[in-house]
């Protein structure tokens, strides 16, 4: 009986063990090196959209990863600060109506109470505008960046410069972590 306690206590010990894994070649090793590719997981290719990739084909992929997280970080931010009860001051409107009568979230653009759709369309043309013509990088006719994603475009800097190297790759890593 006591042999087969100690039996079953070394197999269910071997199941914690860890395992072998063994080293493939795929063309994705070319980018397990890459910005973003951190612990625990490395590079994740989930999707196999870098199969057969080039440097240019990632570094628009990193380009549009970037700039999404950046967009969802900015309506997070923004969820966090109307649901605090935050909102601008004075009027939206000509009628007078002031931001803070509108409902928070998706409540706000549909339902009895959304904004109006002339204020809905004001907004999708700034952001339109501001696509097109402000937050350009290289590939979309900026003077080229230092990475993918460096919207910069010689106006906006915030000290970016006075950093050294190793500082740049933490906050861009922090950035891509916190965007994905």
């Amino acid at each position: 009986m006591k042999l087969i306690v100690a039996a079953l206590l070394a197999g269910s010990a071997a199941a914690f063990a860890p395992a072998q894994v063994a080293k493939t070649s795929t063309s994705l090793n070319a980018f397990e090196d890459e910005l973003g590719a951190q612990p625990p997981l490395g590079f994740f290719d989930p999707l196999g959209m870098l199969a057969d990739a080039d440097q240019e084909r990632f570094d628009r992929l990193r380009y549009v990863e970037v700039k999404h997280g950046r967009i969802c970080q900015l309506a997070f931010l923004g969820q966090i600060v109307t649901r605090n009860g935050i909102h601008l001051p004075g009027p939206i409107d000509m009628a007078g109506d002031s931001f803070d009568s509108y409902p928070n979230g998706i409540a706000a653009l549909f339902g009895d109470n959304a904004i109006p759709q002339a204020g809905l369309l004001q907004i999708v043309a700034f952001v339109g505008f501001l696509e097109l013509f402000v937050m350009k990088d290289s590939a979309n006719g900026a003077e080229p960046g230092d990475f993918p994603g460096d919207f910069r475009n010689g106006a906006l800097d915030f000290g970016w410069d006075t950093f050294d190297e190793e500082t740049k790759l933490s906050k861009r890593a922090i950035e891509l972590n916190n965007g994905r």
